[in-house]
């Protein structure tokens, strides 16, 4: 194993010292298999990134593999450095994201151990920095279709290769956490016909769609939401019943994902990799 220490200046132009082809946001169980990988640790102008960065090769691929809520899982969903995780996989030439989450359903059609490709998300959190342009540059992108098209086709096509139930498409609410949703908010949420719920995904989306680069997002839903309680007999969530659901599908989450990135194309041709183009006004 390798280690490296790269801290990117103020204006990010410093040259990095290890390249990454495509980035995960995921922890040790997947790259834990890997005898041979190395780790970077970097500063970025908006701080340090959730951890330090492990790359490793997969299927002729330069992986790196990025824990969100960091090696011990110290950040909660409202405290994770999203900007510097961003900004941190842009410097190393990460072209691609892969983002795994887990979320709760709030559709009776979508079970505990079923994964979803998601296609849109609705935002309810607040207070968190969700853009890299906060002024004298003027930044609007479209987050019409937020999650590139071309990555949910790989996945939908892995998914049905492995045999692992996968949903085609998905309404993610990202709610700010680190509680819970009440009975009335989940029902709420479900009512207005979302189908899973989640505590992360924004605003990595729209960050990465404004640094251009392909972002994917693939819940694992790990229970029932509790307003789904309100129409039938589910049990209130808990951390451990997402927690046991988790661990049992790490495997599968694996496959998945590596199965993904041993389908990608060596070339975009996707509209992610233009996003900032006329999303800029000039005087």
């Amino acid at each position: 194993m390798k280690k490296r220490k790269l801290s990117l200046g103020s204006n990010g132009d410093e040259a990095p010292l290890s390249r990454a082809d495509v980035g995960v946001f995921g922890g040790s169980g997947f790259y834990s298999l890997f005898d041979k990988f190395e780790t970077v640790k970097m500063t970025t102008p908006y701080g340090a990134p959730s951890s330090e960065i492990t790359i490793a090769e997969i299927h002729g691929k330069r992986v790196a593999f990025l824990p969100r809520h960091g090696k011990n899982h110290q950040y909660p969903p409202h405290k994770i450095p999203y900007k510097a995780n961003i900004y941190a996989l842009k410097k190393l030439g990460v072209k691609r994201i892969i983002s795994p989450c887990a979320a709760g359903s709030l559709n009776f059609k979508i079970a505990p151990g079923d994964f979803v490709v998601l296609d849109q998300f609705v935002d309810r959190t607040h207070h968190r920095d969700d853009t890299f342009y906060h002024g004298p540059e003027t930044v609007h992108i479209s987050s019409a279709h937020p999650y590139c098209t071309d990555l949910q086709t790989m996945a939908l096509k892995a998914g049905r290769k492995l045999k692992i139930k996968t949903h085609k498409k998905g309404t993610a609410v990202i709610i700010n956490g680190p509680r819970f949703s009440t009975s009335a908010e989940s029902l709420y949420y479900s009512n207005l016909g979302y189908d899973v719920i989640n505590m992360t995904q924004y605003p990595e989306v729209v960050l990465a769609r404004e640094q251009e680069i392909c972002f994917l997002g693939i819940a694992l839903v790990t229970d029932w939401d509790a307003g789904l309680i309100a129409k039938g007999k589910v049990k209130p969530v808990e951390i451990k019943d997402v927690l046991k659901i988790f661990n049992e599908n790490i495997e599968k989450s694996r496959n998945l994902i590596f199965e993904i990135i041993k389908n990608l194309p060596s070339t975009r041709n996707c509209l992610c990799k233009t996003a900032l183009l006329n999303a800029q006004i000039k005087a």
